[in-house]
Order: structure tokens, then sequence, then C-alpha cells
């Protein structure tokens, strides 16, 4: 065992894990450090200080077993702020190191330490952790690999290998810089230079021949890709040249297989899946580009790539074969093949629909735009601002954490009262909406839940300012997707469709443009939960919301208390 430990850290520290048989164990602690940094790294021909945990990008990956507890040690030695959020981990009763910025704890301040604890339950498969403050996270990310249990096993046959396949976004200026550009223009923010694969951008950027990811596979073995999209403001399409792939799960969970050319994935998500080693040896690319729906968005237009190359002796093509993409405004390609997700529905891996329902919420996610300070302009629509909103509420960040105020009942931090509804109904998705239908409200507001209340929540898309996608993202939970579709949601017809047999389990769901998407939870995890769309530009501009989860009656059914050094405000 302790030489498959140091193989794992000499592969992580590489920036490649391949994964050949890992001893599964009981579930235990295992204890991590996080030394947050200021690192200088080169790429598109130039050289910038980019904020790194232990001086890597992406960070470093942590390894578990289903059930487990990580404690990580995080030491912000860095220049700036900064907060540590572990998506995809429900943290039963903790939301205390959850992690997002002034919804759950205030920032680790620059030469201070926070002490997170890790608390997996029913996730397997991949996760990922990232900073949640500013924008620190287009650099601070990593994966988390969650191994089944003890004398348990995939729901699929066993890979030769598993390799991480990180998606991210690089800019070369400061990320902070493009953040407060936008913030005081008010219009959007400049675009990335590249994207990436597993940090290296692929020899179709200047500079940059050598800073390739490249996999060595070995004919008819079959590899477990464990992909995550970092990027900050983009749905990634991806694809192998002349090779399919097999999607075995998403989010911390299983899927019937999906065997697809290529995938769509949302800035939070992750895809499990499977490659099969099967075509003449050579070298193929991998490939990913943005998918982008709105036309009057800018957005990166690059691809960024990678190489598979097949071992043995032989010449390599050239050009090696490159993939095919769908077009960059491929509304179908990127609903379709999410809505194709199943959930494995198995015995050893139920499906537990929610199927009474004793919370009806529906919520409009829209662009807006606010006026300008007085006597100036700014660079949105008709001279204003452009922000976001959840049923017409753009969220105004507290100055001391949510979580804190509730828990210790500290008043005037925000309000209790957010709707379950939006303001007023209209055709959301028409062409033409009024102009006044533009503005939103800023406010702090929570939607309370009952404990143990069975909730339905329909994201509507609007056509306000500009329809888009929205990848949406709740903390503490996954939920269950039982229906989307384009146009307005029908309460009448809509529900009549639902998949309550085998809908996916997710945590993060890109609502289509103009469209809707249902989903399902019962609200078993007491304590604050942000909720948001994972977009960054959307988040910076408001479109957020957090749900207070009630404690229940029984003691294992109560928030746990604080821990001691949690970040003071």
């Amino acid at each position: 065992m302790g030489s498959m430990i140091m193989k794992v850290l000499m592969l992580q520290f590489l920036g490649l894990l391949l994964f050949d048989g890992f001893t599964h164990s009981e579930a235990f602690i295992i204890r991590r450090t996080f030394v947050v940094q200021e690192t200088p790294y080169t790429k598109l021909c130039s050289t910038k200080n980019i904020l790194t945990v232990n001086g890597q990008f992406p960070g470093p990956t942590l390894y578990a077993h289903k059930d487990d507890t990580i404690l990580v040690d995080v030491y912000n030695r860095g220049n700036q702020n900064i907060t540590i959020h572990w998506h995809g981990v429900k943290q039963p009763r903790n939301p205390w190191t959850d992690g997002p910025e002034f919804i759950t704890q205030c920032p680790i301040q620059p030469g201070a330490k926070f002490s997170q604890k890790i608390l997996l339950s029913d996730e397997e498969g991949t996760i990922w952790w990232h900073a949640h403050s500013d924008w620190s996270r287009a650099t601070v990310h990593g994966a988390i690999f969650v191994f089944p249990k003890k004398g348990t096993t995939y729901p699929f046959p066993k890979p030769h290998a598993e390799v991480p396949v990180i998606l991210g976004e690089w800019w070369k200026s400061d990320v902070q810089a493009v953040l407060t550009e936008f913030l005081q223009t008010g219009g959007d923010p400049n675009v990335s230079d590249a994207f990436l694969i597993n940090g290296q951008p692929g020899d179709r950027y200047p500079c940059s021949k050598q800073d390739t990811f490249k996999l060595t596979v070995d004919h008819g073995k079959t590899y477990l890709f464990r992909m995550i999209n970092s990027a900050m403001n983009n749905i990634l399409f991806f694809a192998i040249a002349k090779h399919k792939i097999t999607v075995v799960g998403t989010d911390g969970g299983y899927t019937k297989p999906l065997t697809s050319d290529y995938l769509a994935i949302s800035p939070g998500q992750t895809i499990d899946f499977l490659v099969e080693a099967n075509q003449q040896p050579d070298h193929y690319y991998m490939a990913a580009k943005a998918y982008n729906s709105a036309s009057s968005v800018r957005y990166d237009n690059t691809t960024t790539t990678a190489i598979i190359q097949y071992s043995g002796n032989y010449t390599p093509s050239s050009p090696s074969p490159f993939p095919h993409l769908p077009a960059f405004n491929d509304t179908k390609a990127s609903a379709n093949f999410t809505g194709s997700l199943r959930s494995l529905a198995s015995i050893d891996h139920p499906v537990q629909v929610p199927l009474n329902i004793s919370t009806k919420l529906f919520f409009t996610v829209s662009i807006n735009t606010q006026p300008c300070d007085r006597n100036t302009s700014c660079e949105g629509p008709d001279d204003e601002r452009f922000a976001a909103s959840v049923n017409n509420i753009t969220f105004e960040q507290p100055r001391i954490d949510i979580l804190e105020a509730y828990y210790r009942g500290i008043n005037g931090v925000f309000g209790y009262d957010f709707p379950n509804f939006p303001p007023v109904a209209f055709n959301f998705t028409n062409r033409t909406i009024p102009v006044e239908y533009r503005r939103s409200m800023n406010a702090t507001k929570v939607k309370v839940l009952e404990y143990n209340s069975t909730v339905e929540l329909v994201f509507q898309g609007t056509n306000l300012v500009a329809g888009i996608d929205h990848p949406m993202h709740l903390h503490g939970y996954s939920f269950y997707v039982v229906g989307w579709g384009f146009g307005n949601f029908d309460k009448m017809k809509d529900p009549l469709k639902y998949n309550l047999v085998d809908p996916p389990l997710q945590n993060t769901i890109a609502v289509p443009k103009n469209g809707w998407v249902a989903i399902r939870f019962k609200a078993n995890n007491p304590g604050v939960w942000l909720m948001h769309c994972h977009l960054e530009r959307h988040i910076s501009w408001g479109m957020e919301m957090a749900f207070i989860v009630k404690n229940g009656k029984h003691p294992n059914a109560k928030i746990l208390p604080p821990p001691p050094d949690m970040p003071p405000c």
C-alpha cells in the first residue's frame, strides 16, 4: 500500500493519474494540507502569478472511498481572501465547511488557517473542489475521486486505468482584474484567451506546442475518464477523434451506459465515461470548445486539444485525426445530450424520487439590467448595467455569513421571504418582452424549507435581455431531473411527461436557452445551502439565492455545532 501511495503522489505531481488497482478499505479519516499561494505559470507566450493550492495547477486530487471523512487544513498564504467549496459533497448536517463566501462562512484571510471537514455520504464517482470567493476558482480547483466501499465494485467492467480530465479556462491577464473591470463598467467580462485540458491549452495555441496533455493507451484496453468542467463561463462540447464515449456517471453518481460521439458538460458538472482503445494505433486528438446559445454574447471561440497516443512502434498520421464537434450554437446537441442521461436505477443503486410533493416552487432565472450610478453610463444594454436574478431578485451579498446569522439569531442580515413564484407572470420566452420587465430588485433573501419536506422546483429560463443557458447548482443536495423542455413550462401538460422511473441524479443542471427544467429532492439535510448559476459572470451579477432547511426533531436531524476555528468576519 505504501508503494501505491507513493505512485499516486508522483503521478499527481506530474498532472496525470492512471489508477490501476486501488485497494478499497473501510471508511476512515483522511487528512490533507492545502496551502493557497501565488505561483508563477507560463502559458500562451507570457508568465503571470496565479493563485494555486500547493503550487499546482490544476490543484491536487483528493482520493477517498464512499462514507469516508476528509480533513483538509487550508492555509492561506496568498494575497487575497479565499474560501474552498467541496462541490458535490452533501456535507450531512455540516454546512459550516461547505465553503461559499458570506453564505456559510466568512473568508479565510491572508495568513490565516481553517480546518475543513468533508463528510462524504452517498457520493460515488467524481466530484471536485474549488474556490468560492470572487473569481479565484479559475485557478484554485481540483478533483475528488470517490471509490466504492470495500466489498463493492463499479457497476461496469473494471477499467484498465482511470484518467482525470479537467477542462479549464485561461486569461493572459489577471482574472481578478477581469472581474473588477466588468463589475465597474457594468458590461460583459473580457473573454478568456484559451481553454485548457488538464492545465494545458494544446498545440493549436501560440507558444503551446509543448503545452499539450498526452495520454498513452494500449490497444484493446478500456479507460475511465473522470471529467470536470472547471471553466468559468462556458458549457463545453468534447469529443475524441474516431472514438466513441460511454457515459457511466455524472455528479458523483452512476448512470445507465450512454454511448455517444460527443458530450456536452456544464461548468460545475462532472461526467465519468469509458473509452475503448479499439482503433488503429495512431495519435488522435481530443478537443473541447464552447457552446454559446446567445448570439449577442461574446465568447472564447478557440479550441483546446489533447492527444491520445497508442503505445507501440508505428508512424503517426500527419496531421493527426481530429474529432467532429457540434456547432458552437447547436442548442439541440447540448440539451439532447444532457436530456439523455438516466440514473442506473439498479438494486445496488436504487432511485428514490419523491412522489408526493409538499412544496412546489417556480423560479425564473433571468438576465436583467439596472440603472448606472448618477451621471454615468454603463456598457450594458441601453447604457445600463447588467444584472441577473432568480424570481427577479438580484442577490445582494451580506457582510456576515447567513449561516452564522441564522444559527446565532442575528437579525438584519437576511430576509426569510424569498418568493415561491416570480412577481409577474408573462410570456417568459417571447421574442420581445417589455423593457420594464428587465428591472430586478436587489435583496438578500432565503427560502425556508421544513425538514423532510419534498420539493419540486421548476427553473424557467427567460428571454429578458438575452435568452441563454443557465447551469444551476444546488449545494448540500443532489436532485432528480424529472423533466425539461423548451418554451414556457405548462403546469398542466408537462408534469404528465415527467420521468419518475430513472431520472438522472445531479447537483448541476443546465436550464436550456428559453426553456425549463424540473427537479425534485427531499429536504433532509438541515443547514443553509446556496443555489446559483455556475456561469461565473451570472453569479457575479446576482443569480443566486439560499435555502434554509430547518432542523428535524431527532438529534441526528439537527445542524452540527460550528467548528472552533471558523474564520472571523
